[in-house]
């Protein structure tokens, strides 16, 4: 703090600093950097915190002055802004209309509104409309402090009870910001721009209509949801749009259909349903995955579906995840009480148990199991998302048993097979992320120390730069995690690697060391893929169905032009099969065209036409999957070909 107590000191990220009155805003700050900056400026980041230009700075601290050009805060309160600029727009039109709120997400942001009508398609035209009028107006945005009786009376007059209900929950302590965009008013942490003008009038879209409860409860009323979708300018806006138009081609509900892979249905939620051809592309991941762990040296298990609570009690499962589990009573022998088990939701403590079978030396170290786990985890119906988001999948699961000092080799070494596995699978664009320590955890912070380092100098020795995420490891230890950006620059988490103490200890784990006493090992847990459910998913989108050959579940279709073809069509299908190739024939009386087209659509990668000509000359007309020409070649030479293309990348 400054000795003089109406005076404060501002470090800018140059290091200089400057003195100011005590209560000085960042707006007051940039113009006496420079008019061009205070013209420019949307707002502060003082002491590592967001601020509004408005607000008074009351203390020494470090300050940056953000512009347009800063686009994370830039993105943030245009998206601020355009959820309040929407709401008011919709009390403009409608003015019976209820506010709630309007948090910014991913891209954009959402605004719940209590409307006895509910809004149509056409209505967001409408809204986008009013909401570039007000923009127009460029009317400037205020903020004042008030006392929590004083916004409560003030809610309470203008008939918004939601408003009073979120006044009552927010802390005593915190202080109740309102901010008027205009004449238009609403209840909001912020920060926001300083007029509305500030707010790019054609780089924003209104994207949907959706139901949702408040506060998430279903006992409460239903809402209305509109969510919107901006950008710093119109060119990001077009391509994020685009984006979501080739999503919508890629979508694995549509091709799953097409491809004739899975279905859903209401009767078992979250669940699916396996057809031949999807299980094909299962089973041949699983059996891929199955080979590249074995000769990694895992050695692979198998543990129960249904295990009694007693064990998820002490792993400490039952307390922090109950909530998530499928509950079993079984009434052994009509006992006085039911036996209560649960389905499993991970894996992780029945390996301990595989572990703790024996006496295990610091020999047996490092302990590789795997296990391709099916769990059951209960998700609002409102979060399942094809085969996504379900509730029961199967985890390529791993634990690692190790000593302090292996981790960082067993990190190492785990990176380079999660890399190999990705480039077979067609993805070469991943990120690392290293969660550390959170505030509440356990462990010194020397252990903490170590343990970050190891996982650090591992992705180091790999050859791959990581981003930290500060605070974000679990209580017991820190985490990497694994980030695939996709053909059309979506990111998925897949892929984890987890340090962890304290679910060995929990239930007694323990190995003889060179010392000859007992040591609690350190347990990896590490998950390639994460879900086949949702890594399935995520192939189908990234390859928009034209799945890599080896993973096609119909690799060849060969079809009939002529009937008088049909004897050779088996021929050809009978020698592909001996090959290792998952051939069909189709020799329905069709033309041709239609044959294509139809197998076209259903993502099959080789399509084999024979007539007349193929008979006599044995060859086939060969087309694959996005080539409008198709070529005469010899059977012989076709079944060599694509026999070796169906060899997977780790026979190879």
């Amino acid at each position: 703090m400054s000795l003089d107590h109406s005076k404060i000191s501002l470090t800018f990220p140059d290091g200089n600093a400057k003195s100011y009155d005590a209560g000085v805003t960042p707006a007051q700050v940039a113009s006496d950097i420079s008019t061009s900056l205070g013209k420019k400026a949307i707002s502060a980041t003082v002491n590592g915190q967001h601020w509004d230009l408005q607000w008074p700075i009351d203390a020494d601290a470090a300050i940056a002055i953000h512009t347009m050009k800063d686009a994370a805060q830039a993105n943030e309160l245009i998206r601020h802004d355009l959820a309040h600029i929407m709401a008011r727009a919709v009390q403009e039109i409608w003015p019976a209309t209820r506010v709630t709120i309007g948090p910014v997400i991913e891209n954009g942001w959402y605004y719940d509104f209590d409307r006895a009508e509910p809004f149509t398609p056409e209505d967001l035209g409408l809204i986008e409309k009013k909401m570039k009028e007000i923009i127009n107006r460029r009317d400037p945005v205020t903020t004042e402090i008030w006392e929590r009786d004083r916004a409560i009376a003030y809610y309470t007059a203008n008939n918004e009870p939601y408003k009073v209900e979120l006044i009552e929950a927010i802390p005593g302590d915190e202080p109740l910001r309102m901010y008027w965009h205009g004449h238009w008013q609403d209840l909001c942490r912020g920060p926001h721009l300083q007029h509305t003008g500030q707010v790019p009038g054609d780089a924003f879209k209104l994207m949907s209509i959706a139901g949702a409860y408040w506060r998430g409860d279903s006992s409460r009323p239903m809402l209305q949801r509109i969510y919107g979708v901006a950008f710093p300018n119109k060119e990001q806006l077009k391509a994020h749009l685009n984006m979501l138009e080739e999503a919508a081609k890629r979508d694995h509900r549509k091709l799953g259909r097409e491809m004739d892979l899975f279905h859903m249905q209401e009767e078992a939620p979250g669940q699916v349903f396996w057809h031949p051809n999807g299980w094909t592309v299962y089973t041949q991941l699983q059996d891929y995955m199955r080979r590249m762990q074995r000769k990694d040296g895992y050695r692979e298990v198998n543990t129960p579906q249904v295990v009694d609570r007693k064990l998820w009690e002490a792993s400490g499962h039952w307390d922090k995840y109950q909530e998530n589990m499928f509950i079993v009573e079984v009434d052994e022998d009509h006992a006085r009480e039911k036996s209560i088990n649960a389905l499993k939701p991970m894996n992780c403590p029945c390996h301990v148990q595989v572990f703790n079978q024996g006496l295990k030396s610091y020999r047996d170290l490092p302990l590789r199991i795997a296990e391709f786990g099916a769990c059951n985890r209960y998700e609002p119906s409102g979060a399942l998302h094809g085969i996504m988001r379900v509730r029961g999948f199967t985890q390529d699961d791993g634990h690692i048993f190790c000593s302090e000092d292996q981790i960082e080799s067993e990190t190492e070494k785990f990176i380079a097979f999660l890399s190999k596995v990705y480039a077979d699978l067609g993805f070469h664009d991943w990120t690392i992320k290293l969660s550390t320590r959170p505030e509440k955890r356990i462990g010194s912070d020397e252990t903490w120390d170590m343990l970050e380092q190891a996982l650090g100098d591992a992705c180091k020795a790999a050859g791959y730069d990581f981003e930290i995420l500060e605070g974000e490891g679990a209580f017991y230890g820190p985490k990497l995690e694994f980030t695939l950006t996709d053909a059309i620059g979506r990111t998925w988490q897949c892929g984890t690697l987890q340090v962890d103490s304290n679910l060995p200890e929990r239930l007694g784990a323990s190995y003889i060391g060179k010392d000859g006493n007992k040591h609690i090992p350190i347990m990896l847990h590490r998950a390639t893929l994460g879900s086949f459910e949702r890594f399935i998913g995520i192939l189908i989108e990234e390859h928009a169905g034209k799945l890599p050959y080896w993973l096609a579940p119909r690799q060849v279709v060969v079809a009939s032009i002529t009937s008088e073809a049909d004897d050779y069509v088996q021929e050809v299908v009978n020698r592909l099969v001996e090959a290792g190739v998952r051939a069909e024939a189709d020799t329905r009386n069709e033309k041709i065209n239609y044959k294509v087209r139809e197998h076209s659509v259903g993502k099959v990668p080789v399509i084999l036409a024979v007539g007349h000509r193929e008979v006599e000359e044995r060859t086939v007309s060969v087309r694959r999957l996005g080539e409008k020409q198709t070529r005469v070649e010899s059977l012989d030479s076709v079944i060599e070909t694509l026999a070796r293309d169906a060899t997977p990348p780790d026979l190879l």
